[in-house]
């Protein structure tokens, strides 16, 4: 079979067997795929010879690059040993090395958690007859022994669901009955499963699907662009916080935990917060014996300039949810690591039945985990968050010229993390009808000029790998803008 009839027989495969995630298939059916066959550093080849920049890391979990060596070795030697054995009842070297790892990166990383500010007792509460004072305080304590315990998954949306599964039992637990359900942010992303979309806040994705969530809170997202409150910042003093905690004090004994995306909403539009909101979300769920569930899938291993997005305001959340680029993009992993108190409350007799009664057929999948430990070792030998700071200066700079855009109505950055806002009108901005399909078109004309990225609706996202050269940047930035150029003006 000659190359031509190849790539037309796995078009006809693709059109005829596969459903693509997130993808109008209608469309899709009409259109000419893009056939990806090899990768090498930040580029990525189709089946035709034709080299693309990865401008979004294959949706951004590409760190070190493709075809990276010491990656590519790593699975090598952990595949000459065995790929896959059961963590339920036996365990492994790969999942217990990299869990270590994991514990003192993070600890390394992020400050000690904040001190606790137990509640004070209504009358009623005092009545319910649930515990005396002291017990009381001490059962709705914010754990404070920092996170220590590992629990492997294959995927952000299951690092999600187990978060809010070992917060929603934590409290269980300890006695409080009250708490169960979560705060979480409009804009929000948490992934796709019926847990994650609960706590989700794109109507977009979510909407459909509301007779099968379960309820939870919203507070207002941080999106100074677009100010869902109508307010300005820094004028604002952090109105939103001010909303958090409205919605924590009424209703903080229903509240088991507050689960947020660290500084950069990624899905919600790569959507900034400002300087303090993190910390004032972390000071509030202290105040207010609420745990707080950090979701770094998108912001770890380095994509805001730090390892995790938490580190910007020295914030220590109580149970930390890790996937993406934590195998370098190379295989599917997740962790969720809890706080050491967190853990201890699952501690019991076999018929206390205080087991954490959760887990995945692939939780700490030994390839997967060697890949992970690879990638760790990456970071360090290769100084990779030390060497990308003055890529992350240049991409500021280079991305001022696409501000000046007539139709850019706001870039946002956080070191790799850039979502450019394209809207009709500048001055009211005014969004870009969906129907047009603004950010599509941005794209599919920057896919022409070989560069792969992909918008979330009108916001078009740029997320390079780590490793991406400055003469690579450069052209990133040259095609992004041609495109969005050619396309609105």
């Amino acid at each position: 079979m000659d190359l031509q009839s190849f790539i037309r027989h796995i078009e006809k495969l693709d059109k005829r067997y596969l459903w693509h995630p997130f993808t109008q298939m209608k469309e899709w059916a009409e259109g000419t795929p893009v056939i990806i066959t090899e990768g090498r550093g930040s580029f990525l080849k189709d089946i035709s010879g034709k080299w693309y920049i990865d401008g979004v890391s294959s949706i951004w979990v590409t760190v070190h690059g493709h075809r990276k060596k010491e990656l590519d070795d790593a699975i090598k030697g952990q595949l000459d040993k065995i790929s896959h054995s059961t963590l339920l009842g036996l365990t492994h070297p790969p999942a217990a090395i990299l869990a270590e790892k994991l514990v003192k990166l993070v600890r390394k990383s992020l400050p000690p958690p904040l001190g606790n500010t137990p509640l004070t007792l209504s009358p009623l509460e005092r009545g319910a007859g649930v515990c005396n004072r002291g017990e009381f305080n001490s059962a709705l304590r914010t754990p404070h022994s920092g996170l220590s315990r590992v629990f492997y998954s294959d995927n952000g949306s299951t690092a999600v669901e187990i978060g809010l599964k070992m917060a929603f039992q934590y409290w269980k637990h300890k006695g409080v009955k009250s708490k169960k359900t979560f705060l979480s942010l409009s804009n929000a992303y948490h992934g796709d499963t019926i847990g994650a979309v609960s706590v989700g806040g794109i109507e977009l994705f979510h909407s459909i699907f509301s007779p099968l969530l379960f309820k939870s809170y919203k507070a207002p997202s941080p999106y100074c662009y677009r100010c869902e409150l109508g307010k300005t910042h820094p004028s604002c003093k952090l109105h939103c916080l001010r909303e958090m905690e409205g919605i924590m004090k009424k209703h903080h004994k229903e509240i088991a935990a507050l689960i947020i995306e660290p500084i950069v909403q990624g899905a919600g539009g790569m959507i900034v917060s400002p300087p303090g909101f993190l910390k004032g979300a972390r000071r509030l769920c202290t105040k207010y014996n609420i745990l707080m569930i950090a979701d770094e899938v998108a912001t770890g291993f380095g994509r805001t300039g730090k390892m995790f997005a938490c580190s910007h305001e020295d914030v220590s959340p109580d149970i930390l949810c890790l996937a993406k680029g934590i195998t370098g993009g190379y295989l599917p992993l997740a962790a969720t690591i809890a706080a050491g108190d967190i853990y201890n409350a699952f501690l019991g007799e076999y018929e206390d039945f205080k087991t954490f009664f959760h887990g995945h057929t692939y939780t700490g999948n030994q390839l997967a985990c060697a890949a992970a430990l690879a990638n760790l070792e990456l970071f360090r030998k290769e100084k990779t968050l030390e060497r990308m700071q003055r890529k992350v200066e240049f991409l500021k700079q280079a991305l001022d010229g696409i501000r000046a855009f007539s139709h850019v109505g706001d870039v946002r950055q956080k070191g790799f993390m850039v979502g450019i806002e394209l809207v009709k009108n500048e001055n009211t901005k005014e969004p870009y009808p969906l129907e047009e399909k603004t950010g599509w078109k941005v794209c599919s004309r920057a896919r022409e000029k070989g560069l792969l990225i992909r918008p979330l609706g009108n916001v078009v996202v740029l997320m390079p790998p780590l490793s991406v050269s400055l003469q690579e940047l450069k052209s990133l930035v040259r095609i992004t803008a041609e495109a969005v150029r050619e396309v609105t003006e």
